[in-house]
Order: structure tokens, then sequence, then C-alpha cells
């Protein structure tokens, strides 16, 4: 069964899980909202968990067929969950643990692009423990403007692009607020874009324009005046290359279901990945389901998508 067969699926019994306890637990809760509506829409029966309420470990799974999981940021996008999924032998949508747990670091994903050449802004991992002189010697040789980030967080929380040295005290306090690691990345200056893949079918790029600094938490989720453009003023083979960079990172990490890059394209028209996202978000403004429609899969039929693998060993199991 394909993809495209989806309209075929006979009807399964659900769980969505939402929520949690991560820094972005109100989107969690928003993606959950709409991924449980869809789901129902196509005749699924479908509950919706939130693990920071539920006892995952305890739950009766005997009734439920797959889960979609919908936590963005830690536990969600780190593995966790998908670890103690396996240990239960429920079906999830999404990567894997392992693959989770690689994508969710940006330097252990950064390491990875780096041995199968996919181009990503260089960086130094940093911790709140270092000496403040050492991070301003590795801040002074990468050069500024430079980004800091911390190594596992979403939404772009606790990102902050700093033009001067004055500027590196108050980023770094803000980066550990979110994580004992963050990064030090030199900062690429140019267009900001996103490539999607479901299933390993790649969605149309988008490009994305915001007034603010760049694609921040705010602009993400609140700026009604963020554009997401479907059409370019660039030429054929530049958005090629942003194309096959991105599917060269998503390859890199091994990644399945659907998944998000962020990208960059420098004023050389060279394309750097940011970092891949393993569980995206599905709200009003959310970017895959934006770069779904524009390819005529509606938001139920993306939600199938995402447990197609699942839904399929599950439908194809013979019947006693």
């Amino acid at each position: 069964m394909t993809d495209s067969q989806t309209d075929s699926l006979p009807t399964f019994k659900l769980v969505v899980l939402a929520g949690g306890e991560s820094a972005e637990r109100t989107i969690s809760l928003q993606s959950g909202e709409s991924v449980a509506r869809a789901l129902t829409s196509r005749g699924h029966q479908v509950k919706t968990i939130d693990p920071s309420l539920i006892d995952l470990e305890r739950y009766d799974w005997t009734n439920c067929d797959a889960v979609f999981i919908a936590l963005h940021g830690t536990y969600g996008e780190d593995g966790t969950i998908q670890a103690t999924l396996d240990r239960l032998g429920v079906p999830y949508s999404g990567c894997d643990a392992s693959t989770s747990k690689l994508a969710f670091s940006k330097s252990a994903s950064k390491e990875r692009f780096i041995q199968c050449n996919v181009n990503t802004p260089s960086y130094v991992l940093i911790h709140e423990s270092d000496n403040a002189q050492r991070i301003e010697q590795h801040a002074r040789t990468m050069g500024y403007p430079l980004v800091v980030k911390p190594d596992a967080q979403g939404s772009s929380l606790g990102v902050t692009i700093v033009q001067t040295p004055e500027e590196l005290p108050q980023a770094l306090t803000r980066c550990f607020h979110y994580d004992s690691f963050g990064i030090l990345e030199s900062a690429i200056k140019g267009s900001e874009w996103t490539l999607s893949l479901v299933n390993d079918q790649v969605l149309p790029l988008i490009q994305i324009q915001t007034a603010r600094e760049f694609f921040d938490y705010e602009a993400k989720y609140h700026e009604d005046s963020t554009e997401y453009l479907f059409d370019f003023d660039f030429p054929t083979n530049v958005i090629q290359a942003i194309t096959k960079t991105g599917v060269n990172a998503c390859e890199a990490l091994g990644t399945t279901g659907i998944v998000r890059v962020d990208m960059i394209l420098d004023r050389f028209q060279q394309p750097w990945v940011l970092e891949i996202n393993t569980i995206p978000g599905f709200t009003n403004h959310s970017l895959v389901p934006k770069a779904a429609a524009k390819a005529g899969i509606d938001f139920g039929e993306l939600c199938e998508r995402a447990l197609i693998h699942c839904l399929t060993k599950t439908a194809d199991k013979p019947q006693n």
C-alpha cells in the first residue's frame, strides 16, 4: 500500500500524544488538537493523551493501533518518547529513537552533516559551566555577528543573533535558560527557506520572509505579517540546489515520516542547513501543512501519511 492509497485505509484506533512538559507545550497542544480533529474527520477513532498527566507506562495500549506524536521539544523530539513506545511495543509516527535524538541535538546533527558533506554553518559547542573568557575567546575567533542557540530546543526558543561582544552575555543567559549545552554558530546572512518531506516525498519549497530579525518564535506563531512564498525570484538551478541540500540533510540523518529542513541561502546563492525538525508543527501557522496543501494534500491525508507505515502494517496483518 502506498501513500496515494490513504483513501482506502480502514479505520483505526489512534492516540495523539500532545502537551508534555517542554517549553513548547502550548504549541504541542495546538498541534495535537488539529491532528486529532483531522484524523477523526477521516473516520478514525482518536483519543488525545497528555503525557504530563497520564503515565504512559501504565496506560492500557491494547486498543491502540498506532500513536501520532505531536509532542514538540524535549521528551517528544529527543528520542525519549520513541524509546518508551518501543519498549511498550506501540507503533508511532515519525523517526525512531536514535534518529530523533541525533536530529534534536544541533551539535550532533551538525557533525553528521559535516561527515556527509552537507553544508552547515560552523559552530562551537559550549556548556553553562564553561569559563566566560573561554566562550568569549571562541566568539572572537568565530567573529561577529554570530548566533547563540540552545543545543537541544525547538521553535527558535533561546536563539539570539549577536552583533557585538557586549550582547554576548545576555544571549548566553537566554540560551542556558533552555539547555545546559549551547552552540555558537557562524551567522549566515541571506534568505530563509524550508523544505518538507513526507515519507520521502518532497513537498514544495517555501521561502520565508519576515520583518523580524529572523524567523523567530514570534514570527513563527504570532506574526500575521510573515510571508510564505512558493514562487521565487531565483534561477532554477539555485532552487534545485536548495532542494537537493535539504534532501541530502535528511538522508544524512536517516529520517523517516514527516520532517522539515530549515536552511539559509547566502548572498553567493549557496544553501546552508540549520537544522532538521523531526516533529514539525501542525498549527494554522505551520509550514508543513502549507507545503502539503500546495501539493494538493489536505490536512487529514497529511496526518494519515505521517502514520502510513505503521497503519499499513496493521492493515496488512491477517485477521484471526
